[in-house]
């Protein structure tokens, strides 16, 4: 049977740290390559832009009433139906417009 290279103490070390190194260059550019691309801005629908536009003017109203402390509920929402807003609602009121 051949005998094994014999390595130093060093030469093992070395090896280790170039390898250690280069895979976390590779983890490093697979991470930044497999970032997710920023989702471009949708728009929202004219019948969902006239909920935003109602809610706010209700809310503007009670709290000129001195009711801007309290909350206010709406049951408006269409159940079935294609459009019912509510991830426009959210987005829009949780202040990621």
């Amino acid at each position: 049977m051949p005998e094994p290279i014999r390595m130093s103490r060093r030469s093992r070390v070395a090896a280790w740290t170039v390898l250690c190194a280069a895979g976390l260059a590779a983890t490093a550019e697979l991470n930044a390559s497999s970032a997710p691309d920023p989702q471009p801005e949708k728009s929202v629908s004219a019948e969902c832009a006239e909920r935003i536009a109602d809610i706010e003017t209700q809310l503007a109203k009670a709290e000129q009433e001195g009711k801007g402390d309290g909350v206010l509920v709406f049951s408006r929402v269409q159940v079935g139906t294609e459009d019912d807003c509510r991830d426009d609602l959210r987005n829009h009121f949780r202040g990621d417009q």
